[in-house]
């Protein structure tokens, strides 16, 4: 609190004014089925916006419901959230829709992102190619997460790496969607990774 002189009173109390929190818009992305929309539910400060529709006898025949039967519900537009780090800093969390034929939305969720996360089931490597392969083509700082359901991960990190064929500066880790704390920590490397590239960009 600060005094300041006044012309007919004397002195009167004035309180700063708090900056508020910085926003930074992260993205989490990965195949259909892999927890996306659980992430951004477990963290999310605020009830999360989510366009889910319900999987319909004919998408059940696209998509792979074999290691999630009981989804019954898929994103078909993104997924948002946000959830504030510390009085100087708040994440806006957009998820991304899983299927490839959603993937013309992408450009639109994605810009404006700080960095982003892609997140894995080890069970099915090969659904989260196509978003690897964006944030590569697109350069845009992320991390990959491999999601730990029923807390099992059948492959290695190293094995997951040479799968995805990920360079070795970025980050590769072990959460679980459920968890609101490893979802947080997961947040945290994609942020550390995005701040890194852009100090770098301020000093090359």
């Amino acid at each position: 609190m600060v005094s300041v002189p006044s012309p007919t009173h004397g002195t009167h109390s004035v309180t700063a004014v708090e900056q508020p929190p910085v926003p930074v818009k992260l993205v989490i992305a990965g195949g259909f089925g892999v927890g996306k929309t659980t992430a951004v539910g477990s963290i999310s400060e605020i009830r999360p916006l989510t366009t889910e529709a319900a999987i319909t006898e004919v998408a059940a025949g696209v998509d792979d419901l074999s290691h999630t039967p009981g989804k019954t519900t898929t994103t078909v537009a993104m997924d948002f959230g946000c959830i504030t780090i510390d009085p100087t800093l708040k994440l806006y969390l957009f998820g991304t829709p899983g299927q490839d034929r959603f993937g013309f939305m992408w450009d639109d969720v994605v810009e404006g992102a700080l960095g982003g996360l892609v997140i894995v089931d080890t069970r099915r490597l090969d659904d989260c190619y196509a978003a690897v392969d964006y944030f590569e083509h697109k350069d845009i700082p992320f991390a990959v997460a491999v999601n730990a359901f029923d807390g099992e991960v059948h492959h290695n990190l190293d094995e997951v790496r040479w799968a995805l064929d990920v360079s070795d500066h970025v980050p590769l880790i072990v959460f679980d969607a459920r968890a609101t704390g490893s979802v947080r920590d997961a947040l945290l490397v994609v942020l550390e990774v995005a701040l890194s590239r852009a100090e770098d960009t301020m000093t090359g």
